[in-house]
């Protein structure tokens, strides 16, 4: 590892911590030329399954596309930041655990309104209008039923 500080090659790790939630490991280290101490950090490379968008379209996993969908579906309902983190990681490792290297973008829908059905069934009812694109108002009452039962 390179110092920061003078840019010598050598440097010693002084201490190794792995962090709180285990997501990554924290190491102290010393240069070996002008002595002084730096923090690195270390977590895996992750590489999540590209998306394919109905027109045939292949974009990059973006997280922040996600949390904003839940989001808006959220808006002004009873639904803690912690939760929404929950749904969101627990999305990402199906993905991740789907072991392709694209999905196609209704796969990703499907999973979203299952998260959001366990966290608050209006946000679902909401999600479910825009991402099923009801042409009518029974295909609309039939989800809401749906919800109900």
């Amino acid at each position: 590892m390179k110092c920061p500080f003078c840019g010598h090659l050598e440097t010693q790790v002084v201490e190794t911590r792995l962090a709180e939630d285990g997501d990554f490991i924290r190491r102290r280290r010393q240069c070996g030329a002008c002595e002084k101490r730096f923090t690195t950090y270390e977590k895996p490379e992750v590489h999540f399954p590209a998306i394919v968008k109905k027109d045939g379209r292949r974009i990059d996993y973006q997280r922040d596309k996600l949390r904003a969908s839940l989001n808006l579906a959220l808006r002004k309902r009873p639904v803690s930041t912690e939760q929404v983190d929950g749904a969101i990681e627990r999305i990402e490792e199906m993905l991740l655990n789907l072991g392709v290297r694209e999905v196609a973008s209704h796969s990703i829908g499907e999973l979203v309104m299952r998260e959001l059905k366990k966290l608050d069934k209006v946000a679902y009812v909401r999600f479910a209008s825009v991402y099923r694109n009801f042409e009518d108002i029974d295909a609309f009452k039939t989800l809401v039923d749906e919800v109900q039962s």
